[in-house]
C-alpha cells in the first residue's frame, strides 16, 4: 500500500467518526411519515420515468 491509500483510509474513517453522532441525531429527530407522503414522492418520480421513456422513444 502506498501512502495515498493509507491517507484515504484514514480520512474515510475520520469522516465516519465525525458524521456518526450527527447522523444518529438526524435519525432520531426526523419528521415521521404521514398518510400522503408516498404519493407525494412517487408523483415526481413517475413524471421523471415517463419523461425518460419519451426521450428514449425519440432517439
Amino acid at each position: 500500500m502506498d501512502w495515498m491509500k493509507i491517507l484515504s483510509a484514514v480520512l474515510i474513517i475520520a469522516f465516519i467518526i465525525y458524521i456518526w453522532p450527527r447522523a444518529k441525531y438526524w435519525l432520531n429527530n426526523s419528521p415521521k411519515a404521514e398518510a400522503g407522503d408516498w404519493q407525494a414522492a412517487l408523483l415526481p418520480i413517475g413524471f421523471v420515468v415517463l419523461f425518460v421513456i419519451v426521450l428514449i422513444m425519440l432517439v
